[in-house]
């Protein structure tokens, strides 16, 4: 709430529990559970301090003092990696198998090896899928260009991974695997940073570890993981902005007699923020998701919005009396400038390949058909080219409803309505004990049970944002609109579950944040307010006991649910009447 007291009085009142009474509003508010913002310091405030063990876990476990500084500053890496560790491990183990081109892999694995080639999609003959996979050597590389509906960075890293490795399921696996095992690291660090917690942190990396979507898509060379890995990485580096740029206004604010810092209206009014690297670095992997699939630019419009309302709520917290207006002036624009520019930049340099060549599609149309075009004496003809070819992708997409199998709402994404089969194959004599057929499939489904938990925490994600003001809380649901939302309004067309793997590290972090909430906060007033949670909340040893163990308890389940589904996670032939144990809902066959 922003004062409207003289600054020497909201500097006082500032330390004082009853220097700002709650106006009527938050009194209604607290019938749904608001609560008013912990008493903490205005530095802790701007820049909140990490959480670290309390004595007496070190002191149970026998570990001396300065060995336990030692293991807590380690475990800021050496936990996130440990986790990314185990998520490789995962994702590599038989990367190759199945030995197939599954589902639209026969589009993007071919488009990828021609871009390397040829700087350009090439026209791939029907059925050549089977020559590919017997010796891909034998299959040229089509000169005619092909016509594809979506950019070109998804393909370009794809890419990467078959000059390293051949033009095999392996090599046009191998980049998704690498970064969907980096996102898992990522997620770690930005887990950390968001909760200020080394486990908390951890706990959202290993629940992402353990994502059947996330694994599935890790595995298979489409584009969506691709754009998951840039939105993540985009909001990684706005939330590091955040902070920096929050460290920057402390900073600056005056300290009284006593040490304490103080707000100052005029600083929070007037201060340039300076230089902000991360917001331009964030600016470039919007970019890059957008290069990847157009979905990218629902997250670039969000994100955004997201960082601006970020620095009105560091200036408001600083002490600035009108801080819209203190945004307005020094932050808005230099904000838009770090990230639409530089994002659409990065999309046009994307296309570098299609138009330093002269065969790709539509590359030549502003000579020809174009060549009578009004605009023809302002623009070059190579960006004609590509507006004429960006309007016919998108009158494609826009009016793609031809019917799919595995079609579905995204209504129906959260609860895993309707899964998609990646590959499926009838064998026999899968094990010694089968006696019937047996069945091995590639399902793009989540963990069910991390899935519909992470109902349950979106719920709890919008209350705390909306009654606690709880800013992470707000990120999150950030995350997930971006990603969910504009599907919405694209309900005729044909879309798909795998598409909801852009939020899928967002729903893993309000499953982190609720599960934060139930196992409580650790003794002491510092962790009570980085949690929330007021003087009165439980924090005793029997409160923290049966939250931990409640913790405990569903992160099992979850790693059970994941190991459960593993044959159909990875194609693993199993007797057909366990494949069918696994089918819960009836939409999932």
């Amino acid at each position: 709430m922003t004062s409207t007291a003289p600054e020497t009085q909201r500097g006082h009142d500032a330390g004082d529990p009853l220097g700002e009474q709650p106006t009527s509003w938050q009194r209604r508010l607290r019938r749904f559970g608001h609560v008013p913002r912990p008493e903490t310091s205005l530095r802790d405030r701007l820049d909140p301090p990490y959480t670290r063990p309390g004595r007496q876990v070190w002191s149970v476990l026998a570990i001396p003092p300065h060995v336990a500084d030692r293991l807590v500053r380690w475990s800021a890496w050496g936990g996130p990696l440990l986790v990314t560790l185990v998520a490789g491990l995962l994702r590599f183990w038989k990367l190759d198998q199945p030995h197939a081109v599954i589902f639209d892999e026969t589009y993007y694995a071919k488009d990828a090896w021609a871009l390397v080639n040829q700087g350009y999609e090439g026209s791939w003959p029907k059925d050549v899928d089977k020559q590919i996979l017997n010796d891909p050597s034998s299959v040229p590389v089509p000169t005619d260009p092909g016509y594809v509906v979506h950019p070109p960075v998804g393909k370009w890293i794809i890419g990467l991974g078959e000059q390293l490795f051949g033009f095999t399921p392996f090599g046009w696996r191998f980049m998704v695997a690498v970064l969907g095992t980096i996102s898992v690291l990522l997620l770690c660090r930005i887990g950390r940073r968001l909760f200020r917690s080394t486990f908390l942190g951890c706990l959202a990396g290993l629940l992402l570890a353990v994502d059947g979507l996330h694994f599935v898509m890790s595995r298979t060379a489409l584009l969506d993981l691709i754009v998951m890995f840039f939105v993540l990485a985009a909001f990684g580096c706005l939330v590091v902005d955040r902070d920096h740029a929050r460290r920057r206004l402390a900073a600056a604010l005056p300290v009284d007699e006593e040490g304490v810092l103080r707000p100052n209206a005029q600083v929070a009014q007037t201060l340039r923020l300076g230089r902000r690297p991360w917001r331009l670095a964030a600016g470039v992997m919007l970019g890059l998701a957008f290069a990847t699939k157009w979905n990218g630019l629902y997250v670039l419009a969000a994100f955004g919005l997201m960082t601006v309302l970020w620095d009105v709520g560091a200036r408001r917290t600083a002490g600035a009396v009108h801080p819209y207006q203190a945004v307005l002036r020094r932050d808005l624009i230099p904000a838009f400038v770090s990230t639409v520019p530089v994002a659409i930049v990065t999309y046009v340099v994307s296309w570098t390949g299609w138009i330093v060549t002269d065969k790709g599609y539509y590359r030549n149309w502003a000579a020809t058909e174009g060549k009578d075009s009004s605009w023809s004496w302002l623009f070059p003809d190579w960006l004609r080219s590509l507006w004429h070819y960006e309007n016919q992708v998108y009158d494609f997409h826009v009016g793609l409803t031809s019917g799919h199998t595995y079609e579905s709402n995204p209504w129906s994404w959260l609860v895993l309505g309707r899964p998609v089969s990646y590959y499926y194959e009838e064998q026999t004599g899968c094990t010694e004990s089968a006696t019937g057929k047996c069945a091995a499939e590639v399902l793009a489904i989540g963990t069910p049970l991390l899935w519909w938990l992470a109902c349950f925490a979106l719920a709890y994600v919008v209350w705390r944002w909306f009654f606690r003001r709880d800013w992470r809380a707000g990120a999150i649901a950030c995350g997930v609109v971006a990603g969910w939302l504009p599907w919405f309004f694209y309900q005729e067309r044909t879309i798909f579950l795998f598409y909801a793997v852009v939020f899928v590290p967002f729903l893993c972090l309000a499953v982190t944040m609720m599960l934060g909430a139930i196992a409580g906060p650790a003794a002491g007033t510092g962790a009570r307010a980085e949690l929330g949670l007021t003087a009165q909340d439980p924090t005793g040893e029997r409160r923290r006991t049966l939250g931990a163990i409640a913790v405990g308890v569903l992160v099992l389940l979850i790693i059970w649910n994941f190991i459960y589904f593993w044959p159909l996670y990875t194609g693993t032939s199993i007797p057909e009447d366990l494949w069918r144990d696994r089918m819960w809902l009836d939409t999932w066959v």
